[in-house]
C-alpha cells in the first residue's frame, strides 16, 4: 500500500463514490472524503467503504481542495486529487506506486496521468480525449492553483513524470447534470477570464509541461480569436481534424457540447459582463 492520503470532493456523489473508493482501497493508505452538503446517501456511503469524512461549505473546486490539504490532517508522504466520477485501475495502482517508492527522496515531486474519457457510457478514442492532470503529488510541495475554473496542480519545486497507464473518467451523468454542471463552470471560467483581462492575473503555472503548453495556448492563442467565432473554430478543429467525427453519435455530441455549446456560453457571459457590467 502506498504512503498516499487520496482526496475526493463531493456532493451528492452516491452513484459513484462507492466505485471511485473500492477503486484505490489497497492503493491508497487513507481516503479523505470532503462533502460540501450531500443530500443523499454520499456520506454513509463513504464512510462505509472506510473514507474519513469532513464536511466544508463549497465555493469553488481550488479552495476547497486546498482546504482538504490544510485540515484533514495528512500525514502521507504524497497525496492523491481524484474525482468521484474517477477510477484508477490496478494496473495504474501498480505503476503510482512504483514510482511513488523509486522517487520518494528526490526531486520527482509530481505524476501525470491521463484519463479514458467516458461519454454516454463510450470510451472515446479520438478529438477532444486527451485529458491529463497532475494528479498525485508530495505533500507540502503540490498545492492546486487558486482558479475558479480549470485549475491545475502546481508544486513548488521539482520535476513531473508521466505515467503509462491511465485512469477513467466518467464524465457524464445525464444531459440534466451535464448542463447544469458546465453552465456553473461557464460562470468560473468568465470570472478567470475576467481577471486575466481586467487584473491581469498571471496564467502561466509550475506544472507538467504539456499543462503548461496547453494553458498557454488557451490564453495566448483561443483567447486572441473573435469572440462567438472561437467557439465554433475549436469544435471544428477537434471533432473534424482530431478525428471526433470516428467515436459516432457519442462523439458528435461530446464535441459538440464541450466544444461548441460551453464554449459559446461562455464567450455570452463574457460578453454579457462587458456589456451590462455585472457582477462576477
Amino acid at each position: 500500500m502506498a504512503d498516499l492520503t487520496a482526496i475526493i470532493l463531493t456532493k451528492n456523489e452516491s452513484k459513484n463514490i462507492v466505485a471511485c473508493i473500492e477503486s484505490i482501497k489497497d492503493f491508497a493508505k487513507r481516503i479523505v472524503v470532503v462533502d460540501s452538503g450531500s443530500t443523499d446517501d454520499t456520506v454513509e456511503l463513504a464512510k462505509k467503504y472506510g473514507a474519513d469524512v469532513y464536511f466544508n461549505e463549497f465555493e469553488y473546486y481550488a479552495k476547497q481542495f486546498n482546504w482538504a490539504i490544510d485540515n484533514t490532517n495528512i500525514n502521507t508522504n504524497w497525496i492523491l486529487r481524484l474525482d468521484a466520477d474517477e477510477r484508477f485501475t490496478p494496473e495504474l495502482c501498480s505503476e503510482a506506486e512504483k514510482l511513488m517508492q523509486e522517487h520518494d527522496k528526490d526531486d520527482v515531486n509530481g505524476l501525470t496521468i491521463e484519463a479514458w474519457l467516458f461519454f454516454l457510457g463510450k470510451k472515446l478514442k479520438y478529438g477532444l480525449k486527451k485529458k491529463k492532470k497532475l494528479m498525485i503529488f508530495k505533500t507540502g510541495i503540490g498545492r492546486i492553483e487558486d482558479r475558479k475554473r480549470d485549475a491545475h496542480t502546481v508544486i513548488s519545486f521539482g520535476k513531473t513524470l508521466s505515467l503509462k497507464e491511465k485512469f477513467i473518467h466518467y464524465d457524464f451523468k445525464d444531459v440534466n447534470n451535464f448542463i447544469s454542471k458546465y453552465n456553473f463552470y461557464a460562470t468560473k471560467e468568465m470570472q478567470d477570464y475576467i481577471d486575466y483581462k481586467y487584473n491581469g492575473k498571471v496564467q502561466y503555472i509550475k506544472t507538467d509541461k504539456n499543462i503548461q503548453k496547453k494553458r498557454k495556448m488557451k490564453f495566448g492563442l483561443y483567447y486572441k480569436a473573435p469572440m462567438f467565432i472561437r467557439a465554433k473554430l475549436w469544435f471544428i478543429y477537434n471533432y473534424y481534424f482530431r478525428l471526433g467525427f470516428l467515436d459516432g453519435k457519442e462523439g458528435y455530441i461530446y464535441h459538440y457540447l464541450e466544444c461548441y455549446w460551453y464554449r459559446y456560453l461562455v464567450d455570452t457571459k463574457i460578453y454579457e459582463y462587458e456589456k451590462m457590467g455585472k457582477e462576477c
